[in-house]
């Protein structure tokens, strides 16, 4: 009897322990970092995936901005973060490709467990609307007529739109001083400001240009937006096979639980397809490009192969 009586009682004192290891995910509020400030094209539409999925897991979905470092801060804290499927980062591009340029506190490859991927960028060049550039050409004839003299913005050192406003600056053999900001959030305000002639940015300034404040100058998407069907691509322009989204998804640490990934994928998959997050993705002009866990792991393993290729290509290693 007294074994029998020590027995249940250690079955009731490991009932609650089994209980909340095995309860229904999430039990609390689950945080998505963003490596971006508040206000650019990244956060909005974040914003709205949160909302969205704050009503399909029954759980608050908080945002939390975490912006520098060419947009790797969010990474490199999941990276460090306890696998339990509450904290989530946006995994960027840039936070993809710097580990090959530079000593990082991550291995893209190892340290985490992709979870959904969600959508791309709808980049262009942007210039004040009182500005005298109407077109891209005028842009480019003014810089090269003026060497030195411009300044080109763009949304953070070494990423996507820094990247490609060296390689147009390069083909048409142009000498400009590339200013990186945090975001696209700091980038907008400074070239309204008049600090920098032109900035490369996402969609979120789409607004000021309807507005009448910015004009776009060229798209680098497949094909012209509905929005603006006068602003042609850089392809219109020709710069053959030059489209440029730099896509991205949500990621949580390495070694996360098999049934807290199901339950997080799941949780995302109804929340991508929210009218509240579609609605967002409508006004940035970007594309829903939904992936569950599987294929995004193999998108993203793919992803930073060729990362990791051109970086040695072009060689930007620096160390």
């Amino acid at each position: 009897m007294t074994l029998h009586r020590r027995a249940l009682l250690g079955a009731a004192l490991a009932t609650p322990c089994l209980a909340r290891a095995q309860g229904r995910f999430p039990e609390r509020p689950i945080t998505i970092l963003v490596p971006f400030p508040a206000g650019g094209a990244t956060d909005v539409q974040m914003r709205a995936l949160a909302e969205a999925a704050t009503r399909h897991f029954g759980q608050t979905v908080l945002t939390e901005n975490r912006p520098g470092a060419g947009s790797t801060l969010g990474a490199a804290a999941v990276a460090r973060a306890r696998p339990d499927g509450y904290l989530l980062a946006q995994m960027t591009l840039p936070a993809l490709r710097l580990p090959f340029m530079q000593r990082m506190a991550y291995d893209p490859r190892r340290d985490f467990t992709p979870v959904v991927h969600l959508t791309g960028y709808t980049f262009g060049v942007l210039v004040r609307a009182e500005s005298p550039w109407r077109s891209w050409p005028e842009l480019v004839a003014d810089a090269r007529a003026r060497p030195g003299r411009h300044r080109w913005g763009n949304t953070g050192a070494n990423g996507t739109p820094h990247l490609t406003m060296v390689e147009l600056a390069e083909r048409e053999k142009l000498e400009v001083e590339h200013v990186p900001f945090r975001g696209e959030a700091d980038a907008v305000p400074s070239l309204l400001g008049g600090h920098i002639e032109a900035a490369a940015a996402g969609s979120g300034a789409a607004p000021l240009v309807l507005e009448g404040k910015l004009r776009y100058l060229n798209f680098w998407t497949p094909k012209r937006l509905a929005k603006f069907p006068d602003v042609p691509t850089l392809v219109d322009l020709g710069y053959q096979g030059m489209v440029v989204t730099s896509p991205y998804g949500l990621v949580a640490p390495a070694g996360l639980d098999p049934a807290i990934l199901a339950a997080l994928a799941e949780g995302f998959r109804r929340a991508v397809h929210d009218p509240v997050h579609l609605a967002a993705l409508d006004r940035l002009d970007q594309t829903l490009e939904y992936l569950g866990p599987e294929e995004y792991a193999r998108n993203m393993a793919e992803t930073i192969d060729m990362e990791e290729a051109r970086v040695k290509r072009l060689g930007l290693s620096t160390g």
